[in-house]
């Protein structure tokens, strides 16, 4: 059963909006969401006419990463799923095309980036980010690890040291202090960001775009050359996690609003 609108897209000049617009939900992915998200960035990247991109998600949250409930991550009693496979199939391919991209791509994140949805703002080129918003390695809170490139853009973009306790502690890092950390460029009030995202973008589109996207292409040899393998190691990693028990935990604890009593097997 496929939702109606559950991604938006729109042209402002030379700027393409991408909106997720799965508002009762955060914006959480399931299949069809990033199923979708893979093909507006295709279209975008095709057309000529688009020349910078800004991605943000409808209502109160950015995106709040996977979707416990969706069919992709849903389990039967004694079920172990392929998490790996999922990964390679559906949030692998958004990074990747959002890297190799030669368009300034713009995150406008609005409310809680969590997850895969934090994984998505930091595969962007600039995050801006409205006062309420907050980014929380959320995977560890199911017995998961952190994949859809995290564990290979956060420490570049932070430090390993503070990286790997936002991944362990999965503590939210509110807007001002990602500010500090040089996660974010920019905080604004709520109201003002997506004129300031589009403003920027519009600016970026004006400007030399084919030099931008050979600087991009560069602080993509300079940082970011072996992401598909990091990605690949993620997902492999993530299929280990996804056959234990504490995930199994995880997600019953989830879906039953309680604590989860870990075992770590």
């Amino acid at each position: 059963m496929t939702e109606e609108n559950i991604l938006l897209t729109e042209k402002k000049g030379k700027v393409g909006i991408i909106t997720l617009n799965r508002p009762d939900k955060l914006n959480a992915f399931n299949d069809e969401l990033t199923f979708r998200l893979q093909d507006a960035l295709k279209e975008m990247e095709k057309d000529k006419d688009v020349r910078a991109i800004v991605i943000t998600g409808a209502g109160r949250g950015f995106c709040s990463g996977q979707d416990l409930q969706s069919r992709s991550i849903s389990q039967d009693v004694g079920e172990r799923p392929s998490l790996g496979d999922s990964i390679r199939r559906r949030y692998n391919p958004i990074v990747t095309r959002i890297r190799r991209m030669e368009k300034p791509i713009i995150a406008a994140v609005n409310g809680v980036a969590a997850g895969a949805g934090a994984s998505l703002a930091f595969a962007c080129d600039l995050r801006i980010a409205s006062e309420t918003a907050s980014f929380i390695q959320s995977f560890t809170k199911v017995g998961l690890v952190p994949d859809s490139g995290s564990t290979f853009m956060l420490p570049r973009l932070i430090g390993a040291t503070k990286a790997f306790e936002l991944m362990v502690t999965a503590d939210k890092l509110p807007a001002q202090e990602a500010l500090k950390l040089n996660l974010v460029n920019k905080v604004v009030p709520e109201a003002e960001l997506l004129k300031e995202a589009v403003e920027l973008a519009e600016k970026l589109a004006a400007g030399p775009t084919k030099a931008f996207g050979l600087t991009k292409r560069a602080v993509n040899r300079a940082l970011f050359h072996d992401l598909e393998e990091l990605l690949e190691y993620e997902a492999s990693l993530q299929e280990i996690a996804g056959r234990s028990d504490d995930f199994q935990e995880g997600v019953k604890a989830f879906v039953e609003k309680r604590t989860p009593a870990y075992t770590g097997r």
